[in-house]
């Protein structure tokens, strides 16, 4: 249950950090600060499916709502669509991929956070391709570092029942 919550605490966190901290200026286009922020949504979205399962859709419908009251209406408005095509995919990938559960995190992050950025940036207004690659690359290192540690962690239990 602490990663539902965990989850719902990060997706409300972000979409308000999105309604109250400006963009940046870079030579390619706006930079929201948030963009660096964001990595970690999809991996705990994944450790909350582990913990209860499907039960993890409700938790989004759950965290568009909180944000909507406490963020930028438009900002929760985005963060629902982009929800609703890639953290589907995500959860679809994650569910239906028969693999091991840290294989599962990086799928799911390879097709679920293109999507996202794809779609949560320009609904807001702020997409460029420097604030799109952040995004991308913030939430794949989270993926990737999850992979990372889980792969250790099964080799080094092979390597002791071998």
């Amino acid at each position: 249950m602490k990663f539902i919550f965990a989850y719902i605490a990060m997706v409300v966190g972000i979409n308000w950090g999105f309604s109250v901290t400006a963009p940046f200026d870079t030579p390619m286009g706006p930079l929201p600060p948030m963009t660096f922020l964001v990595g970690l949504v999809f991996v705990i979205r994944d450790f909350a499916q582990r913990a209860v399962g499907h039960k993890v859709i409700p938790a989004m419908l759950v965290a568009s709502v909180i944000s909507y009251i406490m963020a930028d209406p438009f900002v929760a408005t985005a963060s629902f669509v982009a929800f609703l095509g890639s953290e589907l995919m995500d959860w679809a990938v994650y569910t239906f991929t028969k693999k091991p559960f840290h294989h599962r995190v990086l799928l799911s992050s390879i097709v679920g956070t293109p999507v996202d950025t794809f779609i949560f940036l320009p609904m807001i207004g702020f997409f460029s391709w420097p604030a799109a690659t952040i995004m991308i690359c913030s939430k794949m290192i989270a993926a990737i570092i999850v992979w990372v540690i889980y792969q250790k962690r099964n080799s080094k239990l092979e390597a002791e029942y071998s």
